[in-house]
């Protein structure tokens, strides 16, 4: 059983325990398939246990089977951090367990999730009307771009970059719509001409690809799409939220015109996972693909559901993160965070381009630099297991023209120049051996 206020004192304790040395553990996981599941009881007890037992087997047990994402040297994917504030919040959210099927089923969850969609709105310099709401992750953000799609245009295909998130792809599968490929071009960006448009629905523009943060042209894709009588969807979930800095906008151009536009908070804005924006700049017909109010949902009030705009009917209190983060950081300190990761970057990317053991295979965007060790393919997928191996930091790989090569993404609050600094020694010193 528990003691609400002791057990979650201990946890609140466990919890900035792990804060304060979690850059002193692993970051990527020292574990092998299955070994924690061993450990693990094969089914549920019969009768109550304290919670304190619960806190000891999440040190003993899970704590080495995790892969730590909070690390100041995660520099895998798209580096991420759970604040503070956010995390307080994320309990205060789980406490009041809302559920904001419709307005009146939880007004505060429904009507702050409006506002913050807006805050944040005006800090990245997006047009005024647009409606803005959240979902969990930018995946399904645009499947209900797709969606929203085919309805107003009565068209099935989606045309994206051969470097735009796997999602695209695996969305379209979902939807039974056919998904056509574009080449990119020398800067990797998805290429404007040599495809028709006449019979898509959807054209997904990248601003910050997965692999390599190129920025696709969406102003040409937009007038293109618009001109053909497609949407245009922006998928700028990773770099998007550069924008609340006035000189990472450029990036942004054209996005004023896109239908739809998606950017996850829960990358680079300090909220933990299962929170992206998505925005459309057509709401009514956004919402006639969605709208289905079956009669134990009907009101009387004349108040909307954001259960209207999107898949899901059940809703969590997701604004409450984002709204915490907003007001503790404000958007000076946002701003402050972030250009310090671009700061770094730069810095990394500079000493990849100073030594003639290294390689900068693409051009440093944002915080992402993609980089190889001169030398073959296996060599560098060989030394990414080493550094991996080592605990000391966690890095990735993608392919540019079949080439192995290695990415270094910073996003984490934590991140520190020394943090940087020695991610660069690890490689060099696992290059060596």
């Amino acid at each position: 059983m528990t003691d609400f206020r002791e057990d979650g004192a201990a946890a609140l304790e466990w919890t900035a325990r792990y804060l304060e040395r979690v850059g002193e553990l692993p970051v990527l996981a020292q574990v092998k398939p299955g070994e924690l599941s061993a450990q693990l009881p094969a089914a549920a007890p019969e009768r109550p246990e304290p919670f304190a037992d619960v806190l000891r087997d999440l040190d003993e047990l899970l704590l080495p089977a995790f892969t730590n994402w909070q690390s100041p040297r995660f520099f895998s994917y798209f580096a991420v951090t759970s604040s503070e504030p956010a995390i307080l919040a994320e309990l205060i959210a789980a406490a009041l367990n809302q559920v904001a099927i419709v307005w009146r089923a939880s007004p505060a969850s429904t009507e702050l999730e409006l506002c913050v969609a807006d805050w944040v709105r005006q800090l990245l310099g997006l047009p005024d009307g647009w409606h803005g709401h959240i979902e969990d992750t930018a995946s399904t953000s645009t499947l209900a771009a797709l969606i929203a799609a085919r309805h107003v245009t009565g068209r099935n295909v989606v045309v994206c970059s051969e470097h735009a998130h796997s999602s695209v792809e695996k969305n379209a599968r979902m939807l039974g719509m056919e998904l056509r490929k574009v080449s990119a071009d020398d800067e990797l960006r998805m290429r404007v001409d040599g495809y028709g448009l006449d019979d898509v629905a959807c054209v997904v523009a990248t601003v910050g690809t997965t692999s390599f943060a190129s920025v696709d042209p969406v102003r040409a894709l937009a007038e293109r799409a618009h001109a053909a009588g497609a949407w245009l969807h922006v998928d700028a979930a990773y770099a998007g939220s550069s924008w609340i800095c006035e000189e990472e906008r450029w990036s942004a151009d054209g996005v004023e015109l896109a239908d739809s536009l998606v950017i996850n908070p829960h990358k680079w804005l300090l909220v933990p996972t299962d929170c992206s924006l998505i925005w459309t700049a057509r709401p009514d017909e956004w919402r006639e693909a969605f709208t289905l109010t079956p009669e134990y949902l009907r009101t009387d009030d004349e108040a909307y559901s954001l259960a209207d705009f999107g898949p899901p009917l059940g809703r969590r209190f997701r604004s409450l993160k984002l709204w915490a983060v907003l007001r503790c950081y404000g958007a000076e300190g946002l701003r402050s965070i972030l250009r310090e990761h671009v700061r770094l970057a730069e810095l990394f990317a500079a000493w990849v381009e100073e030594s003639p053991d290294w390689e900068l295979v693409a051009p440093q965007r944002f915080s992402l630099v993609v980089f190889r060790r001169n030398g073959a393919d296996e060599d560098n997928e060989a030394l990414e297991s080493r550094v991996n191996a080592s605990g000391e930091i966690f890095i990735t790989h993608t392919k540019l023209d079949g080439r192995y090569v290695l990415r270094l993404a910073i996003g984490n609050a934590r991140t520190t120049e020394d943090d940087v600094r020695r991610a660069w020694e690890v490689l060099n010193k696992e290059a060596e051996r």
